[in-house]
């Protein structure tokens, strides 16, 4: 047996995950941030210091023989770029440095975005696409993005812009709603199961500047939509379905330029009910995880270990 470790602390959720190297499986134990009521997320401090609080707990979930772990796989940054930084990655970081120390064994330090996609592309059965180029859309609450991913030596993935957001990302345009319609922070869940109650379909135009979107407008129209007093499930629907036609439109525009790649959608927001079937019904070649590899997690980043590690 062969086991490799992977750890992720993000603004949302202390995670630890073990890839099995030889009967390719995962098993991961992860636990959301503590947010109070009415409140739209966490300052870093705050962060750093719940991760630290819930990392022993987290990894009392793990039911594995840790003496079997060969390598150990970390999140360090938000993204691969220069500058991309947060605080809550240092806790993740130092205890991954910690833990290959005493086993003596190899780390290695991912993005939590890569992650993010590699967790997507095991979810769906598709690992065989880490493989060669592709192209994922990583939409979250830290971040709206359509990204170019092709195999990386060093990294496992490599991970170029096509397109972001130029405001709102998708989950704070969802979480923001959710808010007003008195929902608990993160808003992901209820407001998905708030807009299946509704009747309405809004194929609104999507605000689009070039291959880049905008979401701001639409958190004004849900406070107007909610101050005429029209019903709570129609203004998460709206939500919804702007964050649905703005992906498509941003899809549209990738297929358009860089012609038929694979996609990978990965992040919390796209375990959305309503755009996950919109999606596998209209279009060929999509490929969404399980609801809970979509929201933050340490399994892609266990995976990513594996793959460095076996040399596959």
């Amino acid at each position: 047996m062969s086991l490799t470790l992977g750890i992720d602390t993000s603004n949302y959720t202390t995670s630890v995950a073990v890839f099995d190297t030889e009967k390719r499986g995962i098993l991961q134990s992860k636990k959301l941030l503590p947010v109070g009521s009415g409140e739209a997320g966490l300052r870093q401090s705050d962060a750093v210091f719940a991760h630290v609080k819930q990392l022993s707990e987290v990894f009392s979930g793990l039911d594995v023989p840790f003496k079997e772990i060969s390598a150990v796989g970390v999140s360090v940054s938000p993204r691969d770029a220069d500058g991309s930084y947060m605080p809550c990655f240092l806790v993740g970081k130092m205890l991954a440095e910690c833990i290959a120390r005493v086993l003596s064994v190899p780390l290695s330090l991912f993005s939590h975005q890569a992650g993010h996609i590699a967790a997507a592309a095991f979810s769906a059965g598709k690992t065989d696409l880490l493989k060669r180029r592709f192209a994922a859309f990583h939409v979250s609450g830290g971040t709206t993005e359509v990204l170019l991913v092709s195999p990386d030596k060093e990294k496992i993935l490599r991970v170029e812009i096509f397109g972001k957001t130029l405001d709102l990302n998708a989950g704070q345009l969802i979480d923001r709603v959710g808010l007003m319609l008195s929902l608990n922070f993160p808003a992901g869940i209820a407001l998905d199961r708030l807009s299946l109650q509704s009747n309405q379909v809004y194929n609104i135009r999507p605000s689009l500047r070039g291959n880049d979107c905008c979401l701001s407008g639409a958190q004004n129209k849900c406070r107007e939509m909610l101050e005429k007093g029209e019903k709570p499930c129609d203004v998460a629907r709206l939500a919804v379905d702007t964050v649905r036609r703005t992906v498509e439109g941003m899809y549209r525009n990738l297929i358009r330029e860089q012609g038929a790649l694979p996609v990978v959608f990965a992040g919390g927001v796209m375990s959305n009910t309503i755009i996950r079937e919109y999606f596998k019904s209209t279009y060929g070649d999509v490929y969404f995880a399980d609801p809970v590899y979509s929201s933050d997690n340490a399994a892609g980043i266990a995976l990513l270990a594996g793959i460095k590690e076996c040399g596959e």
